[in-house]
């Protein structure tokens, strides 16, 4: 018969060995925006390696006892995942020309004009760049299977976003910071400071779009510490109050307005509008599906807007903002030629694409007159996306977004936990404000951007499906 003492030496051991990795999965998530987004190869490689190293931890803590079963109720989003780093591997590996023909017969025709003796070559025009793509990606997918497995508890869950939003507030503070010091370089990288705030990014637009994920979390975070009660005496009312001003809620509160005046001092226009129109549209959503509702979620809901936009906005730069948005116009800049050119590649290649990373490549190709500037992304996520990976991948990466949507609103009507409320509403608004970013930018290019935005699609799952923390006791 086993040992019980054996059995209990075990546990602990397990036990303590998954809460170093949680906290060292807490570790990559503050570091992932400081060296420029970890948007440059040495930055990534870093990611790659931390994770890797992260996932063969687990994989070796949970040898004898898996907890897998935990995961059931996740196993489709890994699944898609999964399947998508799938259909990347295939993209990149040498096939032979005669399936090429039937797969993909403008990549075979562009292949035979460059030789043609070939008998073996990739869905991919640029294979090497796809098969940079295809780590990225592999690591991508075991960040969301750790964030999944390892954050199995409320209190966690909580942890979780309390460090998101000391990231976020970081990234902040740091970026107006240096916007407002009226150096010539920035203080880390050495790059032209222009006087808008860039956080540890190198491009104002990601670091709106971090911001905007992070305030969507430390949202959520507020919701789920705010009291169920509706009323009672004036005695309890002054203490309730009291708690939130001294408490950590308070505290909650002010990174929160540290993170929008950051927000708008990026001058970035379709983040700040994200912004403000995903919390209106969640927040009248949450009044409308949230049960058990107190008074104080309406206040807060309608504090956000009030204060953050009419007080904080107009001493930090709202106005110069809102002229900014004014005075641009999409013949002043030559996206919009880019999306129209680049539905030619989309044509070409509408089931197997030009292979994940090839846009940079792939692009000259099909680029009109009128575009003198060279474009290594597409300015449009939604188009590169279906462009790089063809129509039915990027289909099935849209189902599964819309699908933690789904979950999320579920989540939100149904759940009467107070965490899984916040979290619920938080993951709402981060895919509502992603949704809307997408149209203008390549934000998940950017790998602190693209694994913030997956932890949300999967917090949108553990809303729904994770145990309350009284359940769980």
């Amino acid at each position: 018969m086993p040992n019980p003492s054996l059995i209990s030496t075990i546990s602990e051991s397990t036990e303590r060995l998954e809460r170093t990795l949680f906290y060292a999965l807490l570790i990559l998530l503050f570091w992932l925006p400081i060296p420029l987004g970890s948007h440059r190869p040495w930055a990534w490689s870093i990611l790659e390696i931390y994770t890797f190293v992260l996932m063969g931890g687990w994989l070796l803590v949970n040898v004898h006892a898996p907890q897998l079963h935990r995961l059931r109720p996740y196993a489709p989003l890994l699944i898609i995942f999964a399947l998508i780093q799938a259909w990347v591997c295939l993209q990149q590996l040498p096939l032979p020309i005669s399936w090429l023909n039937t797969l993909a017969p403008e990549t075979a025709q562009q292949f035979l004009l460059s030789n043609p003796s070939a008998t073996v070559a990739t869905l991919s025009l640029d294979p090497a760049q796809t098969h940079i793509a295809l780590i990225k990606g592999l690591s991508y997918w075991c960040l969301l299977f750790l964030i999944l497995a390892l954050v199995n508890t409320s209190r966690r869950l909580k942890t979780l976003a309390l460090v998101v939003v000391l990231t976020g507030t970081f990234q902040a503070f740091y970026g107006v910071l240096q916007a407002l010091s009226g150096a010539e370089t920035s203080w880390v990288m050495g790059y032209h400071n222009s006087g808008i705030a860039t956080g540890g990014f190198r491009y104002k637009n990601h670091f709106g779009n971090f911001l905007v994920l992070c305030l969507c979390l430390g949202i959520g975070l507020l919701i789920a510490s705010l009291s169920n009660s509706k009323g009672g005496k004036l005695k309890d009312k002054l203490k309730n109050l009291m708690n939130m001003l001294l408490g950590g809620k308070a505290v909650v509160r002010i990174c929160l307005a540290m993170m929008v005046i950051g927000l708008v001092m990026s001058h970035s226009r379709m983040a700040n509008t994200a912004f403000f129109v995903s919390l209106s549209v969640t927040g009248a959503l949450g009044l409308l599906l949230i049960r058990h509702k107190s008074r104080s979620l309406t206040i807060l809901l309608v504090s956000l807007m009030v204060i953050d936009l009419f007080i904080v906005g107009s001493w930090f730069g709202v106005d110069k903002l809102r002229q900014e948005i004014e005075e641009t116009s999409f013949t002043q800049e030559t996206r919009d030629e880019v999306n129209q050119y680049g539905m030619t590649l989309i044509e070409q290649h509408p089931l197997s694409g030009t292979g994940a990373g090839s846009f940079y490549s792939s692009f000259p190709s099909v680029k009109g007159p009128g575009i003198n500037l060279f474009y290594d992304q597409g300015h449009n996520d939604y188009l590169q996306f279906a462009i790089e990976f063809g129509l039915p991948a990027t289909l099935l990466m849209g189902a599964v977004i819309l699908w933690s949507l789904f979950h999320a609103f579920v989540a939100l009507r149904t759940r009467r936990d107070s965490l899984m409320q916040g979290v619920a509403f938080a993951a709402v608004m981060a895919i509502v404000a992603e949704l809307i970013m997408l149209t203008t930018d390549f934000h998940l290019q950017a790998p602190a951007t693209a694994i913030y935005f997956l932890m949300m699609l999967g917090l949108g799952w553990k809303a729904r499906f994770m145990e309350s923390a009284k359940r769980h006791g």
